[in-house]
């Protein structure tokens, strides 16, 4: 039986594990953190016939590994993979893993540096009105091996049941992070989806054009490619480069399309147009900003695709609820709308959610800071905010941005007990009508993941409308 080490007790890695656990190896999985849930899972793990070493990193000793397989948030360049790698050791992301067990089915593959989770849970939704057993996964949903794991474990009942029955997925909607396309260069998604590009992840990536072939790697593997014609990196590249049948899409109407006009996906009259048809009442969607019609486009232009008939896409628009933690609005407590957007994790999410609200707003910012250009969004914080509460590691250095271009109605408050029931009273004394949770940042200095972060605020904001009741 061969050895397979897992990195990562995250969803992905756990699924990863089980994954390879059914395909028959002898799975080891590693995490360089403990804590009670860590320990708490350890101990199913081992159940289940899968050992779990906590505040261990992997050594290259015996027994040596046939296979490494890594969670998104390990670096792909860290030494102990590129070791890996040079002693002829299969390296590969858990996306990867899933893909060598599903890619007989078609993926959408949607990235970019932001608008990729909404754009998924848009083409997700449209795909299972339409009555297909479409899941999102990857950065959203399901963890991609799960999936696989589910699918793996159908087929061979189906076989045992009724041999000539066999279950599948019709599609896969498929989020993936550069991190996760690093890892998995296999992944050939029948139509690929490149939302936004701005600097990101430099801290890890290096470079802006590394980080940009990372990307542009997925779509140049997608048969069919979607590109927001409204970005402006994207837009400045143009064609060069994509397919000639590449559909191009733009808020600003058919004649600022970038390629095929006939292929493209836009606004005109107030509706989406796809290839010279009205599908869809921009109206519909409930979501607030620009950027969410563009993400709206590019659902469409999937969807179409796809073939699927313009009634599924106006009735799934119509009815879809927004994301978790995307402008997300929580309560409304003493005529205050308090709106979680916990998944703007760099400066150019938060400027976007920002510039989406009313004015004035009182804004929770914070965390994890990365490298990135902030002036957008420091413009934005001078034009809209009544007020800035910073907490997390990157307050002071935040505190000294505002401070440089000169604004100070910031307060540094650390946590976010302290930001909630503040935001709410200075609300009340600027009659600012929003208070925003739009960090700017990673979670990782306070929290495990921006959704933490997220439910953090949503149950500090429900206590808070509670107790007024």
């Amino acid at each position: 039986m061969s050895n397979a080490h897992v990195i990562g007790l995250g969803k992905s890695g756990i699924a990863a594990a089980r994954l390879l656990k059914l395909e028959g190896w002898e799975v080891t999985m590693s995490d360089q953190h403990t804590s009670t849930s860590l320990r708490q899972q350890q101990q199913q793990l081992k159940s289940e016939g899968i050992t779990v070493e906590l505040n261990y990193s992997l050594q290259l000793n015996t027994p040596i590994p046939a296979l490494i397989v890594v969670s998104p948030g390990v670096p792909w360049d860290s030494p102990i993979l590129v070791a890996a790698r040079s002693h002829g050791i299969e390296t590969i992301g858990e996306m990867e893993l899933a893909w060598r067990h599903l890619k007989s089915c078609p993926w959408v593959a949607i990235t970019g540096t932001n608008g990729k989770t909404t754009t998924t849970a848009l083409i997700a939704a449209i795909f299972q009105t339409a009555q297909f057993n479409a899941p999102a996964c990857g950065n959203i949903g399901y963890a991609a091996c799960d999936l696989a794991l589910e699918a793996t474990r159908q087929e061979t009942k189906d076989r045992i049941q009724n041999p000539i029955t066999t279950h599948s997925l019709d599609w896969v909607i498929a989020e993936l992070s550069s991190y996760q396309i690093e890892s998995s260069p296999s992944v050939a998604p029948k139509i690929g989806v490149w939302t936004t590009f701005t600097p990101d992840h430099l801290s890890r990536h290096g470079t802006l054009e590394h980080y940009y072939n990372i990307k542009a790697h997925l779509l140049h593997q997608s048969q069919q490619q979607v590109l927001n014609g409204d970005d402006a990196y994207l837009s400045q590249i143009g064609v060069n480069g994509w397919k000639l049948d590449a559909c191009w899409t733009s808020i600003k109407g058919k004649a600022h399309l970038i390629g095929n006009p006939d292929q493209g996906v836009y606004i005109e009259a107030g509706w989406v147009v796809a290839q010279g048809e009205p599908i869809v009442a921009v109206s519909a969607l409930r979501m607030v900003g620009e950027h969410n019609h563009q993400n709206l486009l590019m659902a469409v232009a999937v969807a179409r695709l796809a073939g699927i008939n313009k009634d599924a896409v106006a009735e799934a628009i119509t009815n879809f609820p927004g994301v978790p933690h995307r402008l997300e609005n929580i309560c409304t407590w003493e005529g205050i709308d308090f709106i979680n957007d916990s998944k703007a994790t760099n400066y150019d999410a938060a400027q976007v959610g920002l510039a989406s609200v009313n004015s004035p707003v009182i804004l929770i910012a914070g965390g994890e800071a990365k490298a990135g250009d902030d002036s957008a969004w420091l413009q934005t914080i001078q034009a809209k905010a009544a007020s800035v509460l910073l907490i997390g590691n990157a307050a002071p250095a935040f505190a000294q941005r505002l401070k440089q271009v000169g604004y100070f109605n910031y307060e540094i408050v650390e946590t976010m007990e302290q930001a909630v029931p503040q935001a709410a009273q200075l609300a009340k004394q600027n009659q600012a009508h929003v208070v925003l949770l739009s960090p700017a940042c990673a979670s990782f200095d306070q929290y495990q993941n921006f959704e933490q972060r997220g439910d953090h605020f949503r149950q500090l904001c429900l206590n808070l409308s509670q107790i007024a009741s």
